[in-house]
């Protein structure tokens, strides 16, 4: 017979986290959560303490990313929600697990004005997978039960617990609570046969095919079975920004570095894992061929026929590891062996133009040839980094330049383009991976949104490598002459301070910081920064580009164009 024994609200709670398996949790303390705070990690549960909510919720999405179980972020009631929010956005529209917790008024002072008082649980429920208050206190283990697995079961997301202060504050008998188990794996399911064997016959009988492999590709931990596929089946593939990795960039079936040309030539295109959104053009021409047939493989029914309803019946439902298992099997003894000449001559060519850029030395310093000696400073150190990468140009550049060889290595601003994920996403696999380098190749306007977390890193005891790429402005600087008092015109919009030492924000909370402005200096300072184990600003001096067209890139192509002429 079990004896009954009285528990707190906060040490429920914990207990409950702790029953779940989790063992960090992220967040800011306040009224009333210390207590939950406190209780964690008397329960063994390491609490990251941040100095913005923002940054602590961004640092949950990415740890949920890299672990494939929910980050969790807790936060105060009021302001600390709303701030929170950011990463609930973050974590929709990447589909990453989240949960989040936060404080609340009492019960009793509900509709009263009481202090930080919002419909916090209304407010969420459009934006989230599942909101709620737990209906009592005894109640509450099995409904954060609830949240965490369905942030994690179909396609994930996050969900929201509201946590009333008389239920942190308050007591129940723990017979009056049902026990927790650590909530199992997703289920996985395959796809519907008929589909499979519809794909298989449009690869087969494909010109050219082309697999494009996204960062659901990744996070569901289907590398083996698609290395093994394109190897097998030796398909070309593109990989997107996050889904780099899943198949090594060093394979000679890559053709990243011919994406346009790829794109716009294949007339059968498996999807893995990716949507039809902005980072793929929609899937529309010109980049995309008029009559291209896209088999859309996701874990989740609604998302196929999105931006690509001609292509409906070619969509696949399942988890991405067995449909390429399925595909496999099913298009045994196929092989693809006609890649076009012109397609490998347009990569050889592009790989040159890179090259070139990256090996010629001028002063200011530039994007590509700074990369290049900070790589070469990861092959020399023998670095096995995880590389987070934020802002316009300076994020752009380095998915091209830092090759990614390994599934979940590189993290960026994803499918929201959020800036000021960066230094949380850095805390954040430098928990969940503790036998990597966070490697952050930051734009310096990106990098001002989280400046201050370097102060929660080196608390926290953690090491990573910071490269603010500063060229004094938002997309592109302007001409040092511009900051003259006596230049008679006020400063443009994207101009950022000139040459502001980023680097003693890091010296000032314990970190190192170094400057550099010539290859020489980034080459040390970089050796430096990815082996002396501690947080490490290194402000890298680059040319402002004022010159440049304002643009980024990545969206010319979105751009409507002028109705033709019949």
């Amino acid at each position: 017979m079990s004896v009954a024994v009285t528990v707190a609200g906060a040490n429920l709670i914990a207990s409950a986290l702790y029953d779940l398996g989790i063992r960090v949790v992220f967040g800011i303390v306040g009224i009333p959560v210390i207590e939950v705070a406190d209780a964690c990690l008397e329960k063994g549960i390491r609490f990251i303490s941040f100095r913005n909510e923002q940054s602590a919720s961004y640092a949950a999405t990415a740890y949920g990313y890299l672990t494939g179980r929910p980050g969790v972020c807790l936060v105060v009631g009021g302001p600390g929600v709303l701030h929170a929010i950011a990463g609930i956005g973050n974590s929709t529209s990447n589909c990453f697990p989240l949960l989040v917790l936060a404080g609340s008024s009492e019960s009793h002072q509900v509709h009263k004005g009481a202090f930080q008082e919002i419909d916090q649980v209304s407010m969420l429920t459009p934006f989230t997978k599942f909101a709620g208050r737990p209906p009592s206190l005894s109640l509450l283990p099995s409904t954060l039960e609830k949240a965490y697995r369905l942030a994690y079961y179909g396609r994930p997301g996050a969900t929201y617990i509201d946590l009333p202060a008389d239920q942190i504050q308050g007591t129940v008998d723990t017979q009056e609570t049902r026990p927790l188990y650590l909530a199992s794996e997703a289920p996985k399911f395959a796809a519907d046969p008929s589909r499979i064997n519809k794909a298989a016959h449009l690869i087969r009988n494909a010109k050219l095919p082309l697999v494009i492999i996204g960062k659901g590709a990744a996070y569901s931990r289907a590398e083996d079975s698609i290395r093994e596929f394109i190897t097998e089946k030796s398909i070309p593939f593109l990989p997107t920004p996050m889904g780099k990795g899943v198949i090594p960039d060093s394979s000679p079936l890559n053709f990243a570095a011919a994406r346009s040309a790829i794109l716009s030539t294949s007339d059968v295109i498996l999807l893995l894992g990716g949507r039809l959104n902005w980072i793929l053009h929609y899937g529309e021409p010109p980049k995309f061929k008029d009559d291209v047939k896209i088999i859309q493989v996701d874990i989740a029914g609604e998302e196929i026929g999105n931006n690509n309803s001609r292509n409906s019946e070619y969509g696949l439902v399942g988890n991405i590891e067995l449909v390429v298992k399925q595909l496999s099997a099913e298009l045994q003894g196929y092989k693809f062996c006609s890649i076009p000449k012109a397609l490998l001559a347009a990569r050889e060519e592009n790989i040159a133009t890179s090259n070139k850029k990256a090996n010629d030395i001028v002063l200011p310093l530039t994007y590509q040839h700074s990369y290049k000696i900070i790589k070469d400073a990861i092959r020399a150190t023998h670095t096995r980094p995880i590389y987070i990468s934020e802002g316009a140009n300076a994020m752009d550049i380095a998915r091209s330049a830092f090759d990614v060889e390994e599934p979940r290595q590189r993290l960026d601003a994803g499918t929201m383009a959020t800036m000021g994920v960066g230094i949380g996403y850095a805390i954040a696999a430098a928990v969940a991976c503790p036998d990597r380098l966070p490697v952050c190749i930051e734009g310096d306007s990106a990098f001002g949104f989280s400046a201050m977390e370097l102060e929660t890193a080196t608390r926290s005891g953690l090491k990573m490598a910071i490269f603010v790429m500063n060229n004094n402005g938002v997309y592109h600087g302007v001409e040092p002459a511009a900051y003259s008092a006596g230049s008679g015109k006020g400063l443009p919009s994207t101009a950022l301070g000139f040459e502001t030492r980023y680097d003693m924000i890091a010296e000032a909370v314990g970190g190192k910081g170094l400057l550099a402005r010539t290859p020489e200096e980034l080459k040390e300072a970089a050796t430096t920064a990815l082996t002396n184990g501690a947080v490490t600003v290194v402000n890298v001096i680059i040319d402002p580009g004022a010159k440049t067209k304002l643009e980024f890139g990545w969206l010319a192509s979105t751009k409507q164009k002028p109705a033709s002429k019949l």
